[in-house]
């Protein structure tokens, strides 16, 4: 059955550093209103928005306080309630960040839960007694700090968190907890949102029993137990059941942890979950990221990773394409080449490569302009707690303090959370106070003003390949075609096919700066979109240009 989001494109704010409207530095919801039309005329028309809730900000939002009310640096409801009908307007609808997985621990139910063992919402959070020699109840870690256990003097209890400390996880195995869940889902879905980003929803499943972890040498310890588990399913379908089923929305869980299998049995619409995944495969090659150790980008795995969930979940359930997000570094910087040379070609390359793949894309606040990597000179510059955590766990390996630096410069999600390039001015035109998180200094050449200007640029080309995808010519093949790799092997050259009802596309992408000669069986037709100015004169054999990207029609049935 065809679903609205099977041909959308998402494009992702995160609201702090995207537009401000106030001067206070900080973006906010005023801010993205202004900026509405520029998404509109990129083509896309799903915006997920990062957490904008009442929050303390331990974790830029990701800890929330109050479900149910906006934080006042982001604006007022009467702000929201208006972007989102702004957005309708223009054909875009909001899909907003739901946390459920934790809470911070400045929520009122939190506060209730650590007063007293016997408060009625004691349950709502886990608590665990010390083992017998006082330490914490299992051997589980966080994402951001050694522990996933914090004690609490009061009460002689720990509390479970994945994350920070001021993160407490939310006791998924209490009803009253799901109810409330369901509760606030049903507030925002009521006003007109079209849908949730579920934030780390494939942790909500605690096992009963809390064991010890054994697996060590991947992730976190303890994600064998508290990852993908048949409670988390569960609590999925429950929800399906009780919210999603009466609402015609879009939704897409974080999962780290997860194989094809995993996403057949989020996404198959027969299992009654949700619409689709983020899985991290593929995001993880070129590092250890939660070891903090970097490797080398591998073309011949990155092709294999992505043909394997492209073919697993064929007909079986629906893919989440992208390169980047709040929590990645810098697409052109990370897979492209980001020097002044290569830097627009390349990228346009990477957006082809992507958005030619079957799955919903998502684009991330300036991927669409090239925004780079800014290369920060000392710890004390980043903001981002997982910054901090792998930098101290690099000095206590007794890695030096450049060579941990390095490692940041090349992978902090700080990267990704720079404010937005919008023109050469101050500040790049994103606010007229200080900026909360440093600019980057390339804005005066990379910026939007000057995409939108060129027609040439990044911005114009993404918007010809969502031109694509919602074309009548194109869309389908592009949107529900067999995906078919060619030259598994090929370390330099990014080959593949689609094909549907006849109609077929071959992509070709050079991901090196060597000019390249290739051959694929079929005759050559219409070249569809092609990243570089010059067409290719014979297309008998395909000879490609640094970071040169081809999308060819090829003549004949599949």
């Amino acid at each position: 059955m065809r679903k609205w989001w099977h041909n959308s494109v998402v494009y992702q704010i995160y609201p702090r550093s995207f537009n401000d409207s106030n001067g206070d530095g900080v973006g906010d919801l005023r801010g993205i209103i202004q900026k509405l039309d520029y998404i509109a005329q990129l083509g896309a028309d799903v915006i997920w928005l990062s957490p904008v809730y009442q929050s303390p900000m331990d974790d830029n939002g990701y800890d929330i306080s109050d479900y149910l009310a906006i934080s006042p640096e982001f604006g007022t409801m009467q702000d929201m309630d208006e972007l989102i009908a702004q957005a309708n307007s223009r054909g875009i609808k909001i899909v907003m960040d739901l946390v459920a997985n934790h809470t911070s621990d400045e929520h009122p139910w939190f506060i209730e839960s650590q007063s007293s063992k016997d408060n009625p919402k004691r349950d709502w959070y886990i608590w665990k007694d010390p083992k017998e020699d006082g330490s914490e109840p299992n051997n589980w870690e966080s994402f951001f700090k050694p522990k996933a256990w914090t004690y609490d003097e009061d009460s002689g209890q720990y509390y479970l968190h994945l994350f920070s400390n001021k993160q407490p996880d939310l006791n998924w195995a209490n009803p009253e907890v799901r109810e409330a869940i369901y509760q606030m889902m049903r507030f925002w879905l009521d006003k007109g949102v079209g849908g949730f980003r579920m934030d780390t929803i494939n942790m909500i499943g605690k096992p009963a029993d809390f064991p010890d972890a054994t697996i060590f040498d991947s992730g976190v310890a303890g994600w064998e137990h508290w990852a993908n588990n048949d409670l988390c399913h569960q609590y999925l379908r429950e929800m399906n059941q009780q919210v999603l089923k009466d609402y015609d929305v879009l939704t897409v869980g974080e999962t780290p942890f997860t194989t094809t299998l995993d996403g057949r049995y989020y996404s198959h619409p027969d299992r009654k979950e949700i619409s689709m995944i983020f899985q991290f495969e593929h995001v993880s090659i070129d590092r250890e990221e939660h070891n903090a150790v970097a490797k080398p980008f591998d073309l011949v795995q990155y092709k294999e990773i992505m043909s394997r969930w492209q073919n697993d979940l064929y007909q079986k359930g629906w893919n989440s394409v992208y390169w980047s997000n709040h929590d990645q570094p810098r697409t052109v910087s990370r897979y492209g080449n980001d020097n002044d040379q290569y830097r627009v070609i390349s990228a346009k390359m990477l957006g082809t490569v992507l958005h030619l793949m079957s799955g919903t894309p998502y684009v991330y606040q300036g991927e669409e302009i090239g925004m780079t990597n800014k290369q920060f000179t000392s710890i004390d510059e980043f903001n981002d707690l997982m910054a901090k955590f792998h930098y101290q766990k690099l000095m206590d390996k007794g890695v030096k303090p450049q060579e941990a630096l390095d490692f940041l410069n090349r992978y902090s999600r700080d990267h990704a959370r720079v404010p937005m390039q919008w023109q050469d001015s101050e500040n790049a035109g994103f606010t007229d106070g200080k900026p909360w998180l440093p600019l980057n200094d390339n804005y005066a050449t990379i910026n939007a003003q000057q995409a939108v200007g060129d027609q040439q640029s990044i911005y114009h080309h993404y918007r010809k390949l969502i031109e694509l995808r919602k074309s009548g010519e194109y869309g389908d093949v592009i949107v529900y075609g067999r995906y078919t790799l060619l030259d598994p092997d090929d370390s330099e050259v990014y080959a593949y096919l689609r094909c549907f009802h006849g109609k077929q596309l071959l992509i070709v992408a050079n991901f090196s700066e060597a000019v390249v000669e290739r051959q694929y069986q079929g005759e050559l037709g219409l070249v569809v979109l092609n990243n570089y100015d010059l067409d290719p004169s014979n297309l008998s054999s395909i000879t490609l240009q640094p970071y040169q990207a081809l999308v060819i029609e090829l003549k004949g049935g599949d």
